[in-house]
């Protein structure tokens, strides 16, 4: 019984350990961009279900990093026709068109394998037989493979160099896992108890440094941003870990800390506007900045009702009452019921010899008033 009391209060609200919570809501990470537009391009030949056939654009994006970098991207989806001076946020797979598609991976070895990531346009023409290729050429080819596994699309490069790099890839892709945000923190939302650390929260970066930023209203309550020695960070790198240190006292509330830096976007990488057919998947980068942001919640202990616990001290609680419920375990459940009725385990013996003493008194009695009629009965 005592096992059991002691389990129910660990498990009740406020008794919680810190740790990541999947209640707060991720922050955006990573960078945040604007399309300048459609850089480096050829034609390609779309080739609809209601048989209906037109020549696109296709090829390589540019992306004005806010904070300062560029982007090289392709067009996810085919029907999305992208407008230039569109926010982007960088997103992962999940968070993208390419959630769920089997060919995400196959996708990205493309990127990994193809202009402008090998710009040895000779020696990407001699690999995939297309004699020879311009930057534009290489664009729309790789565009056009990306498009076949993205979309499952009929539709071919209208440049014959151009589509003869388009089934290369196509026919060579293997499989690549989905690459890291350019700057993350892990997990995204830690909570706990007032007066304790929360966290930690790993920072995840290919920067080799990044600012540490807490709230300002953090600040104004005196929660700081710590190592696990309890110091103060002001700076962080890849594999850091972060903690929201809460002190005793502070009302119920949250605060959180951004991480900033300047780092290559990963190729691989998918950018969404809010209008799914226009993301943009990452094929070049230069250092850009990125920023993560993470949250810690706190709730105060809850206040026992008056007299329910006694004047025990905060914390112990839990203490008192185990040590009561093994008290009472080391009693019989009989001792326990006789205990509570005024009675004690002597009670069913002391009854016993009372109804025989009345059974005996009883029988003396029939003896005494036999022994005059027997003596009548001689005379």
């Amino acid at each position: 019984m005592a096992a059991l009391l002691a389990a129910a209060l660990a498990t009740a609200p406020g008794a919680r350990a810190a740790g990541s919570d999947p209640a707060v809501p991720r922050a955006p990470e990573g960078a945040r961009a604007v399309l300048d537009g459609l850089k480096t391009y050829g034609q390609a030949v779309l080739h609809s279900g209601d048989g209906s056939v037109r020549q696109i654009p296709a090829g390589l994006y540019e992306m004005r990093v806010d904070g300062g970098g560029m982007l090289q991207t392709y067009g996810v989806g085919i029907a999305g026709n992208a407008q230039p001076q569109a926010r982007y946020t960088e997103s992962g797979w999940n968070g993208s068109p390419l959630a769920g598609n089997g060919q995400a991976g196959r996708i990205r070895w493309i990127l990994e394998h193809s202009y402008p990531q090998l710009n040895d346009l000779a020696g990407l023409a001699k690999v995939a037989g297309a004699g020879t290729l311009t930057a534009e050429s290489a664009a729309a080819g790789t565009q056009v493979a990306i498009w076949r596994l993205a979309d499952g699309v009929q539709v071919e490069a209208a440049d014959p160099a151009a589509e003869k790099l388009a089934g290369y890839l196509q026919r060579e892709a293997g499989q690549l896992p989905e690459p890291p945000a350019s700057l993350g923190l892990d997990p995204g939302g830690v909570s706990g108890a007032v007066g304790t650390r929360l966290g930690p929260v790993t920072v995840r970066t290919g920067a080799p440094s990044v600012s540490v930023i807490p709230d300002a209203a953090a600040v104004a309550m005196g929660v700081r941003v710590v190592d696990a020695e309890g110091r103060s960070l002001e700076t962080a790198v890849n594999g850091s870990r972060l903690y929201f240190e809460v002190p005793a006292g502070t009302p119920d509330g949250t605060a959180s800390v951004t991480v900033r830096g300047a780092t290559r976007v990963p190729v691989g990488r998918v950018f969404t506007s809010g209008v799914p057919a226009q993301a943009q998947i990452v094929a070049g980068s230069s250092a850009s900045a990125a920023a993560a942001t993470a949250t810690a919640v706190w709730p105060q202990p809850p206040q026992a009702p008056a007299g329910t616990v006694g004047e025990a001290a905060p914390g112990t609680g839990a203490v008192a009452l185990g040590t009561r419920a093994a008290s009472l375990a080391e009693n019989s459940p009989d001792e326990e019921r006789l205990a509570t009725s005024g009675s004690s385990a002597a009670t069913p013996v002391i009854a016993s010899l009372a109804v025989g003493l009345v059974v005996l008194g009883g029988l003396v009695v029939l003896l005494l008033r036999k022994r005059p009629l027997d003596e009548d009965d001689q005379t």
